[in-house]
């Protein structure tokens, strides 16, 4: 199994309206910025959910989206970080979903390794736990939380050979990783595209068999 080298608009045609898209990033850093805006720009798919640590900043990456009325719910960590995501949960425009950061996480791994949910002491007694299963464990109270899965992920390596290994650079790597596993279709956008035999096999960190499109960054 190979990836498709395509462009931007042909691969975010997979996207429909009603799904559930990963995007990776942690703020800009390490977002697909040219899917994102192939999103914006030349796909019409609506009533979207968006699994990403934030909803980008005002009038950036997902912020664009967000300002499109194109998001239907939000499951991040840090919606602060774009103040018109804020507002609009406010006013009841979009559903939010807040999760922990490294439950979100650990979420994100779980769908992508067929775990059926894990306990995890944080948010136990919150308003977070609300309607989900609690247990006593060593003492400590404990939420069950489920994993996280997507119809797409939208995800940015710096590095990709044409078969579609992927190599992430720094902080960049973020939640990229994980959620390449955890999407029936992953698209992933490429700062620079290496022929195969480029890329050393120790530095490959999402094997080419969890990436169905590649697509070279703007």
């Amino acid at each position: 199994m190979t990836a498709t080298l395509t462009t931007a608009a042909e691969a975010v045609s997979a996207i429909r309206s009603g799904d559930t898209v990963m995007v990776g990033g942690f703020g800009l850093v390490g977002a697909p910025l040219t899917l994102i805006d192939a999103l914006v720009e030349e796909s019409d798919a609506s009533d979207l959910t968006i699994v990403s640590n934030n909803i980008g900043e005002p009038g950036r990456g997902l912020g664009k989206l967000l300002r499109q009325g194109r998001i239907r719910r939000g499951i991040s960590s840090y919606f602060t970080s774009n103040p018109e995501a804020v507002a609009a949960v406010n006013a009841g425009e979009i559903e939010a979903t807040l999760v922990p950061q490294g439950t979100f996480a650990e979420a994100i791994r779980a769908g992508g390794a067929g775990i059926g949910g894990f306990f995890t002491p944080v948010g136990a007694g919150t308003q977070l736990a609300e309607g989900k299963e609690e247990r006593v464990i060593g003492g400590v109270r404990h939420v069950l939380e489920g994993p996280i899965h997507a119809d797409v992920a939208l995800v940015y390596a710096a590095r990709a050979d044409t078969l579609g290994n992927l190599w992430y650079r720094r902080t960049a790597r973020n939640f990229n990783p994980l959620m390449a596993t955890a999407a029936g279709v992953t698209i992933a956008e490429a700062g620079e595209i290496l022929d195969v035999g480029e890329l050393e096999p120790e530095s490959v960190v999402t094997p080419h068999l969890y990436v169905d499109h590649l697509v070279a960054a703007a």
